[in-house]
């Protein structure tokens, strides 16, 4: 009998690409499986599943407003509309188990097919774990974790640590670092720094190379820089006309971004960690401050305090990142301490893991 799986959650990258690696692992392990997505409408997933070959279903889902609790009165109206159409979906699509990697969608899915006794399973990324998955994780089949320590959060006995999924195209990139340069039209003799802020763009990293833009070619560098789509147009204007800053607002192809990269600048979600963990490259983290429990200054520091990476504060970043920039990229010992032990922390087969751990446990509730 061929599986039929959902995978809920999305919300950004890095819920996203994970899922849709999980996804890949799944179908190269039993080719016949059947995936649907499940995702929040008008949000990431339901532009990028698609791309990704998949199909995706989406509900009328939105998570709790912590800036402004006003915003919050239609909440609970939203959710139950949310399990409706849940409920819906699993009727109509009958899945043999269900997964879910974080984000908006995940809660009211994984909910349901709790409450209908069909298999769940959770992808925790980041190494503080969201309400939504501690409550969900007290009835999961099974829940798939990037750190130790995690009996913090969730059952013991159902914890599987397994790292992070991470794409295949960056798993076994083999671009070369002068196709890199010369695919974004920069030159081969300068170091280059990388800035990555997420999809929606991390505003004080942006800030800080705004007002710092003229040191990069002062102190003979170049960038290339994914601002996000907050204010893009702003900082493709403070780059117009310097040839050696290659600016957009979202980079499709981050296999030719990392092999380019002497320097990265970085959020530091559970997703980029992990990414720059595997291919190896010196990372200043300026952490989100206001991610849930703070949970990204835990991931930055959990590399920081075995010196494999740098850290810059989000309050910090105008006046302190593009110094630490220029220091980093002047200073290759440096630079050779910080690869050598973020590599350590490399894992590049955690999706066929986790797909195979799925598997087997279906296969084995199908049998009893």
């Amino acid at each position: 009998m061929s599986e039929r799986i959902i995978i809920a959650g999305g919300g950004t990258g890095g819920h996203i690409f994970p899922a849709i690696a999980i996804a890949n692992a799944i179908k190269k392990l039993q080719p016949q499986a059947e995936i649907l997505f499940v995702g929040a409408k008008g949000k990431m997933e339901m532009e990028k599943v698609p791309q990704a070959g998949y199909k995706i279903e989406g509900i009328n889902i939105v998570g709790f407003n912590r800036s402004s609790l006003i915003r919050n009165i239609g909440l609970p109206f939203t959710l139950i509309k949310s399990f409706f159409q849940v409920k819906k979906i699993i009727q109509s699509f009958k899945p043999t188990a269900v997964i879910g990697v974080g984000g908006y969608s995940t809660f009211p899915v994984l909910k349901y097919a709790q409450a209908k006794h069909i298999p769940t399973f959770i992808h925790e990324s980041n190494s503080f774990a969201g309400k939504s998955n501690i409550l969900l994780g007290k009835n999961a089949t099974k829940i798939f974790v990037a750190n130790d320590g995690m009996e913090a959060f969730f059952p013991a006995e159902k914890i599987c640590i397994t790292g992070n999924p991470v794409r295949k195209n960056i798993v076994d990139s083999t671009v070369s670092k002068e196709d890199a340069i010369n695919f974004f039209g920069l030159c081969k003799n300068k170091k280059t720094v990388v800035a990555i802020g997420g999809s929606l763009g991390a505003k004080s990293i942006n800030e800080a190379i705004v007002a710092s833009i003229n040191r990069f070619e002062e102190n003979n560098l170049q960038l290339i820089w994914q601002t996000g789509k907050v204010n893009a147009e702003k900082y493709k204007e403070a780059a117009k006309g310097k040839t050696n800053i290659w600016v957009n607002e979202f980079i499709k192809e981050m296999e030719m971004v990392y092999a380019a990269a002497d320097v990265v600048i970085s959020r530091a979600g559970a997703m980029s960690v992990t990414e720059l963990c595997v291919v190896a490259k010196p990372t200043i983290f300026v952490p989100f401050p206001f991610a849930a429990e703070d949970h990204q200054t835990i991931n930055a520091m959990h590399l920081v305090n075995k010196q494999a990476a740098l850290i810059v504060k989000d309050a910090n970043a105008k006046e302190e990142l593009i110094n630490t920039v220029i220091d980093l990229s002047g200073d290759e010992a440096l630079q050779k301490v910080l690869e050598e032990n973020i590599k350590n922390f490399a894992i590049k087969n955690a999706d066929e893991v986790i797909a195979k751990k799925i598997l087997e446990l279906i296969a084995n509730r199908n049998t009893i």
